[in-house]
């Protein structure tokens, strides 16, 4: 059975220029952030299969007040050690889910986030990301990882990693978007990544301005839940604020 165990950046805004901006529910209130401002959490995943360690998508990159990874820290805090993780799958690369691949030390030095790790990109998205930039996506973020021999390449609309983890292309929030479930013989694992970043937008139909293709992503959506519910798919909500993970 696989242990799921959220990874928490925080709580943030994010409006139309694409920044994200800390947020605290106790203190801040949204009318006071720019007309348009969407209120997310930032939300990576770890998974615990029989096999692997699985860290799904690497959020901002933010580091604590004193100064470690904030993915590290909550990797620690979950009973694990960040040198143990052996896979990172990533559904796009904009800057809130693909900013903590890599990391700079006190000293300035570059490291991998996830020294020991194989990071699988989708091979044309990496393309897209480095072809289109800033603001959606951080170039400096990137082109490291692509360096250090641990990127494992994702090609075609969908395959098959180590035999139980299927990725799929979407393409509906971004042009390269992909999505996967894991399959570990227990359990069903579903991460949409922002083609289902709520649980909220799986009960709902709706087009998103945000999505590059928003009337797919809406059926997509559909799609996902339908299928979830027929087969009782645990759902990873990567930008939910009070459900990260749930059953349809």
């Amino acid at each position: 059975m696989a242990e799921i165990f959220p990874l928490s950046e925080g709580i943030f805004t994010v409006g139309h220029n694409k920044e994200f901006v800390p947020f605290n529910e106790t203190r801040d209130e949204l009318n006071d952030r720019p007309t348009g401002s969407l209120l997310v959490e930032v939300q990576p995943f770890l998974v615990v299969t029989g096999k692997d360690l699985i860290v799904f998508d690497t959020g901002l990159g933010y580091k604590n007040k004193d100064g470690v990874l904030q993915l590290h820290q909550n990797i620690i805090d979950a009973g694990f050690e960040p040198a143990a993780i052996t896979k990172v799958l990533q559904s796009h690369l904009h800057k809130d889910h693909a900013g903590g691949m890599v990391f700079t030390d006190e000293q300035g030095r570059l490291h991998t986030t996830f020294p020991n790790a194989d990071y699988y990109l989708y091979r044309p998205e990496v393309d897209f990301a480095l072809s289109k930039g800033a603001p959606s996506f951080i170039v400096e973020d990137i082109e490291p990882i692509l360096h250090t021999g641990q990127v494992k390449w994702l090609d075609g609309e969908d395959g098959l990693i180590d035999g139980y983890i299927k990725f799929m292309h979407s393409g509906g929030h971004s042009p390269e978007h992909i999505v996967y479930l894991i399959n570990d013989g227990g359990d069903l694992v579903f991460y949409g990544g922002d083609e289902a970043p709520q649980l909220k937008q799986l009960k709902m139909k709706y087009v998103a301005k945000y999505d590059f293709d928003g009337k797919k992503s809406m059926h997509l959506r559909q799609q996902y839940a339908e299928k979830g519910r027929e087969e009782q798919w645990q759902f990873l909500f990567y930008h939910d604020v009070k459900t990260p993970v749930a059953r349809l």
